[in-house]
C-alpha cells in the first residue's frame, strides 16, 4: 500500500474527532442512492413483471454512492439487480443488514471521503448492526490489495462495473443472489423522476498526465448504439424528461466500435425519442467532433449547453498535462462553438497548482478567464496522484497557494456570472422544477445541469396561478426578477 493511503487509513481509524466517526457521511452533491426506497413506485424498474414479491428473510441492503454521476449509474444498475433478487432496499445504513459503499478514487479529497465512509461501515459492523460490508467502485479498483490488507473488516472488495455485468454478477453472488442478464441496462433510478443520466461509454484513452481515471476505469469502451437507444427509450417511457449524457469522454464515442466518432448520429437518434431536454457533459477538446454542433443548433430539445473541461490555457502546462491541444487551438475551438451555436452556454473546469504552474502562468489563466467569459466555471486544486505521469514531477506549489489560486479564479468568475445573470433580468425562460423543500421551490433553466450549475428560486407566481399547484418535474415559463452570482429568482407565468 502506498504510504499516503496507509497514513490516511491509520489516522482516520484512530482520531477521536475525525469526520469519519460522526456517522456515514454523504457528499453534499451526491445523496445516498438508496433514498429511493422512500418513494419506490416513482422509480420503479423498467420490467416490473420480472420482480417477485420481496421476502423479509432476504438481505436488507443499503447502497451508499460517493463521487460522480457515473457512479450513480452503476449504483442504479446494482439496485435494479438487487430488487430483482428480492432484496429489501433500505433508506439508511443503520436499517440494513448489508452495506455496499460505491467509492470514488479520483483525487485526494475523494479518496479520503471514501476511506472515511468505509471506516464508518466497519464500526457499524463491529457494533453488530451490520452483517456484511462490501466495497466497490473506483477506490477499490485502484487500491484493492492495499485496502484488503489495511481494512480487513470489509467482507469483500469489488472494482468498477462493466457493461457485460461481470462485476455485478460477483457482487450478487456474494449476497446470495444471481445476475439477471435480461435486466442488464435497467436501473432503479435515484435521481428525481424527471431526469436521468445515460452513460454512453466507459473508460478513457486520453493520456492526461494528472488523471487517474484510466487506472480505475480502463480503456475507452463505447456502449453499442442500439443498447443506448433501448435504454433511453425505456427511460422516456418511464417519464424521464431530461436525459443527461455522461462519459469520461463523450466526444470519443463510437471510434472503438465503429471506426469513427458517432456522437452526432447518437444525438440525432436520441433527440427523435422525444425528451424535452438532452444535455451533454464531459466533452474532450482535443479532436473535438464539430459535426455535433449543427445537431445541437438545429434540434430544439438538445440544450444549448456544453461542458468542455479545458483544465488550463498555458501552452507549457497543456503540453505537460498531455492534453493534445494548444492555447491557440483551444481558443479557436471555443470561438467556433459559440459561432456555430448562438446563445450556447459553455461550462469548463480549470486545474490550478499543477507542478509547472508559475505565478506568471496562473496570471495568464486568470486573464483568459476574464477575457473569454465562460458561462459556467469550476476550479480544482491539483491533486498529486500516484501512478500518473505527473507524479514524477515535483509537487512544488504549496497546498495553501493552490487553494488561493482556486479562490482567486472563482472570485473572478463570480463577477462574470453575476453580470451574465443580471443580463437576464426581465426575460422569460423555461424552468423545470427540481425540488420543493419547506415551501421553497427550486428549478433550473436549460442552461444549467443538476447539482453543479445555477438554480432558479421561484418566489412568486402570476396572480391567476396558484403556487401550490407547482409540481416537481414540470416545466414552467418563469420571468427572471432578481439575480445573484450563482442563482436566479423568478415569477411563474404559466405551465408549459
Amino acid at each position: 500500500m502506498d504510504d499516503s493511503l496507509r497514513l490516511r487509513c491509520v489516522q482516520h481509524d484512530k482520531a477521536g474527532s475525525c469526520r469519519a466517526q460522526r456517522g456515514i457521511h454523504i457528499l453534499p452533491t451526491q445523496p445516498s442512492i438508496s433514498l429511493i426506497a422512500e418513494s419506490f413506485p416513482i422509480f420503479a424498474p423498467l420490467n416490473l413483471d420480472s420482480f417477485a414479491p420481496m421476502k423479509a428473510k432476504l438481505p436488507k441492503l443499503h447502497v451508499l454512492t460517493l463521487g460522480c454521476s457515473k457512479n450513480t449509474v452503476d449504483s442504479e444498475a446494482l439496485l435494479a439487480q438487487a430488487r430483482a433478487n428480492n432484496f429489501v432496499i433500505t433508506a439508511h445504513a443503520k436499517q440494513a443488514d448489508v452495506l455496499i459503499i460505491n467509492t470514488c478514487g479520483f483525487i485526494e479529497e475523494a479518496k479520503q471521503e471514501s476511506i472515511n465512509s468505509i471506516l464508518d461501515g466497519t464500526r457499524l459492523k463491529k457494533s453488530g448492526k451490520l452483517k456484511k460490508l462490501l466495497v466497490m467502485g473506483c477506490l477499490s479498483e485502484r487500491y484493492r490489495a492495499e485496502l484488503e490488507q489495511e481494512i480487513p473488516d470489509v467482507d469483500a472488495y469489488f472494482g468498477v462495473l462493466d457493461f457485460a455485468g461481470n462485476t455485478l454478477s460477483q457482487i450478487l453472488h456474494e449476497l446470495g443472489g444471481h445476475l439477471k442478464t435480461e435486466l442488464l441496462g435497467e436501473r432503479l433510478l435515484s435521481t428525481p423522476s424527471h431526469f436521468a443520466y445515460l452513460k454512453i461509454s466507459e473508460g478513457c484513452d486520453n493520456p492526461c498526465s494528472f488523471c487517474a481515471i484510466p487506472l480505475m476505469r480502463g480503456k475507452h469502451q463505447s456502449k453499442p448504439m442500439p443498447a443506448l437507444i433501448d435504454e433511453a427509450t425505456q427511460l422516456h417511457q418511464r417519464g424521464v424528461k431530461e436525459l443527461i449524457l455522461i462519459a469520461q469522454d463523450l466526444t470519443y464515442y463510437g471510434l472503438d466500435l465503429y471506426g469513427e466518432r458517432k456522437l452526432a448520429e447518437l444525438l440525432q437518434r436520441l433527440s427523435d425519442i422525444g425528451f424535452t431536454w438532452i444535455r451533454l457533459l464531459y466533452a474532450y477538446p482535443a479532436k473535438f467532433p464539430k459535426d455535433i454542433l449543427p445537431v445541437i443548433r438545429e434540434r430544439e430539445n438538445i440544450c444549448k449547453y456544453l461542458d468542455i473541461p479545458i483544465q488550463h490555457i498555458n501552452d507549457e502546462v497543456l503540453k505537460s498535462m498531455r492534453r493534445g491541444i494548444t492555447k491557440r487551438a483551444l481558443l479557436a475551438l471555443l470561438n467556433d462553438i459559440r459561432d456555430a451555436v448562438p446563445n450556447i452556454r459553455l461550462r469548463t473546469t480549470f486545474i490550478f497548482g499543477y507542478p509547472n504552474e508559475t505565478p506568471e502562468i496562473f496570471e495568464e489563466a486568470l486573464e483568459f478567464i476574464e477575457q473569454f467569459q465562460f458561462d459556467r466555471l469550476g476550479c480544482f486544486a491539483y491533486s498529486h496522484e500516484e501512478h500518473t505521469a505527473a507524479y514524477a514531477l515535483a509537487d512544488c506549489v504549496p497546498p495553501a497557494e493552490k487553494q488561493r489560486r482556486v479562490q482567486t479564479a472563482m472570485a473572478v468568475q463570480e463577477k462574470i456570472s453575476l453580470a451574465k445573470n443580471e443580463a437576464l433580468l426581465g426575460t422569460t425562460l423555461p424552468v423545470v422544477i427540481d425540488r420543493i423543500e419547506h415551501g421553497a421551490v427550486y428549478g433550473r433553466t436549460s442552461f444549467d445541469a443538476p447539482e453543479v450549475d445555477n438554480e432558479v428560486m421561484v418566489v412568486s407566481a402570476k396572480a391567476d396561478f396558484p403556487m401550490h399547484e407547482l409540481r416537481v418535474g414540470d416545466f414552467y415559463e418563469v420571468e427572471i426578477t432578481d439575480a445573484e452570482p450563482f442563482d436566479l429568482f423568478g415569477t411563474v407565468l404559466r405551465k408549459l
